[in-house]
């Protein structure tokens, strides 16, 4: 019960952990630069994503450009874009195969197909969150260098944005999630393999004819 229980509370884990992975994948604000005039009605925010590049206005105008040239991007960005969209279809994956594995649903057949599913599953959501959480590290890291750097002007500087800290939470939700699926598993499997089920003895029937009367006495 309690094995259960605990799979469920993983499996609430990565549903957060994919949501969060494909808002961040999805949202603008990967990196923010706020420009801010001699008044406050001509202050700009300028975020910059994976897919687009978005400009608010505090007058309430909202504008986006979508980054249609893959090959004129920086390197990181490409990477970015590929490894997310991984961990969204890996971490999706695992959803699926999960449900199918856990001990509360009714799917997967008997212990050992449920107990194999729910492994594959959690090794799903670890790869997830692995690629996850190298973009995000990567993209942050590019960040940090840009803006310590003396020789870029601080009009040019960003920090970074909420979609970053939303791949940084998803991808640590996904990694939590995988781990409890996989270790469970494992529990239960390495269980079996130290206390094994007892074998019952039953005396074979060469012994039962030895134990009757012998014919070979009354020859």
């Amino acid at each position: 019960m309690a094995s259960a229980s605990l799979q469920f509370f993983a499996f609430i884990l990565a549903l957060f952990g994919v949501f969060g992975d494909i808002t961040a994948t999805l949202l603008p604000n990967w990196k923010v630069n706020a420009d801010v005039g001699s008044n406050i009605i001509t202050a700009i925010t300028q975020m910059q994503g994976l897919w687009m590049d978005c400009t608010w206005y505090s007058t309430g105008m909202f504008s986006c450009t979508l980054k249609y040239s893959v090959l004129s991007l920086p390197i990181y960005i490409q990477a970015a874009r590929t490894t997310m969209v991984l961990s969204c279809i890996l971490s999706a994956f695992g959803i699926c195969i999960t449900t199918v594995g856990m001990k509360c649903t009714k799917l997967g057949g008997d212990t050992d197909s449920k107990s194999h599913a729910c492994f594959a599953g959690g090794v799903c959501f670890i790869l997830a969150g692995i690629f996850g959480l190298v973009p995000t590290s990567w993209y942050t890291r590019e960040i940090i260098s840009n803006f310590l750097d003396q020789t870029i002007p601080e009009s040019s500087k960003h920090e970074p944005g909420g979609a970053v800290y939303t791949g940084f939470i998803s991808a640590g939700f996904l990694l939590i999630a995988g781990v409890i699926f996989c270790t469970s598993c494992f529990k239960k499997q390495q269980g079996a393999w130290i206390y094994p089920p007892k074998q019952h003895h039953y005396p074979s029937t060469e012994q039962e004819s030895n134990a009757g009367y012998n014919l070979k006495d009354y020859v």
